[in-house]
C-alpha cells in the first residue's frame, strides 16, 4: 500500500473516478497543462485529454457557472478554484444557482458538482491566498462543505463528494498538502459525508477541530485526557457524535483558524448550548484566528492558533 501525501491522494481519487465514470470532468485555471497551482491534477491531461481536463480563463464566476450547466445536464464536474480568496466572484453562482437547483426544479434536477478549494494559512502566501471562510458556505442551504485533514480521508471523502447528487465545497488545507504521508489504498473506498470521527478518546475535555488545526490540536492535548473530534464534514454536521462526546466530558474547546466572530465555532457552540447545556461543567472555549484580515507572511504565525494557545484553552476549561 503506497504512502501518499494529500496532493497525491486527491490526484489518485480524481484519476480513479475518471477511469470509472466517463461523466466526471475537471475544469479550472491551469488544471491541465500545468497540473494545477499545487500540482494536484498533474498527469491527468495526458491520460484523459483536453475534453475532460479543461483549462479555463481566469474567471471564477465563469468556471462555476459552466460547471453548474454541466452538472444539470448529466456531467459530474470537479471545478478547481486556485485559492479560497479567489472564490468570492463565484459566490453569486454558488449561492443563487448551484445550491438551489434541486429546490428550484422541485427535484427534477440535481447539481452533482464538486468545487475544490485550497484554503487556509501556513505556506506564507500573499493576500487573498490564505483565507478560511468556510462558515460562509455552511450558511447556505443546499451546499455541503467537506474539509479533509489527512491523505486517507481526503481520497475517501472526495470520491463520496463526486458521487453525491448535490454540490459540494471541498476544502483542502494548503498547509497539510505535503505535511504528512500515510497509507492510502489504491482502488475505490468511500468515507460518508456528514460523519465526524473520534481521533482520540478521552473523558475530561472534548476538542473539536477540522483541517490543518486538527494536527495542532493533537499536539496540544498531550498531558490531558482529551477526546479529539475531526469534523471532516461541516455541513451537514454530525451533531450526534459531538453531543455524545460533550455529554461524556462536560468540557469543550473548539479550534479553527478562521476569524472568531461568526466563525463555524459559533454554530458549534450554539448547538452544544441548545442540546447539551445541562451537561457542561465549564464555558465553551473557542481558540481561533483573529477578527482581522489575514496578515501578510511575516505575521501569519501570530494569527493562526498555536499549540500553546490551544493548550491554554484546555487548561482554562479544566479549571472549572
Amino acid at each position: 500500500m503506497p504512502k501518499l501525501n494529500m496532493v497525491q491522494a486527491i490526484n489518485l481519487a480524481l484519476r480513479e473516478e475518471m477511469q470509472r465514470d466517463s461523466s466526471v470532468v475537471l475544469l479550472g485555471e491551469d488544471v491541465g497543462k500545468d497540473g494545477g497551482v499545487f500540482r494536484v491534477t498533474e498527469g491527468l491531461l495526458e491520460e484523459f485529454g483536453s475534453e475532460r481536463i479543461i483549462d479555463t480563463p481566469l474567471a471564477e464566476s465563469g468556471i462555476i457557472g459552466a460547471a453548474i450547466g454541466m452538472a444539470v445536464y448529466g456531467l459530474k464536474p470537479v471545478a478547481e478554484i486556485q485559492f479560497m480568496g479567489f472564490i468570492y466572484p463565484a459566490v453569486d453562482q454558488i449561492f443563487s444557482h448551484a445550491s438551489r437547483i434541486r429546490s428550484r426544479s422541485r427535484g427534477r434536477f440535481t447539481c452533482p458538482m464538486v468545487i475544490r478549494v485550497p484554503y487556509g494559512a501556513g505556506i506564507k502566501a500573499p493576500d487573498l491566498h490564505s483565507e478560511s471562510t468556510e462558515a460562509l458556505f455552511c450558511h447556505i442551504p443546499g451546499m455541503k462543505v467537506v474539509v479533509p485533514s489527512t491523505p486517507y480521508n481526503a481520497k475517501g471523502l472526495l470520491i463520496s463528494s463526486i458521487r453525491d447528487p448535490d454540490p459540494v465545497i471541498f476544502l483542502e488545507s494548503t498547509r497539510v498538502y505535503r505535511m504528512i504521508k500515510e497509507d492510502v489504498p489504491e482502488g475505490t473506498y468511500t468515507i460518508p459525508l456528514g460523519k465526524a470521527r473520534i481521533v482520540q478518546e478521552g473523558k475530561d475535555v472534548t476538542v473539536i477541530s477540522w483541517g490543518s488545526m486538527l494536527h495542532r490540536s493533537l499536539q496540544a492535548v498531550e498531558g490531558f485526557d482529551v477526546e479529539v473530534i475531526d469534523l471532516m464534514t461541516l455541513n451537514p454536521l454530525d451533531e450526534e457524535t459531538i453531543l455524545k462526546s460533550v455529554k461524556k466530558t462536560g468540557r469543550v474547546v473548539i479550534v479553527h483558524e478562521a476569524p472568531k466572530t461568526c466563525g463555524f465555532g459559533a454554530e458549534l457552540s450554539a448547538t452544544i448550548a441548545e442540546d447539551a447545556m445541562l451537561y457542561l461543567k465549564a464555558p465553551i472555549i473557542r481558540v481561533t484566528g483573529y477578527d482581522v484580515v489575514m496578515p501578510l507572511p511575516k505575521l501569519e504565525d501570530y494569527y493562526m492558533p498555536t499549540v500553546e494557545r490551544i493548550r491554554k484553552g484546555i487548561q482554562e476549561v479544566m479549571k472549572y
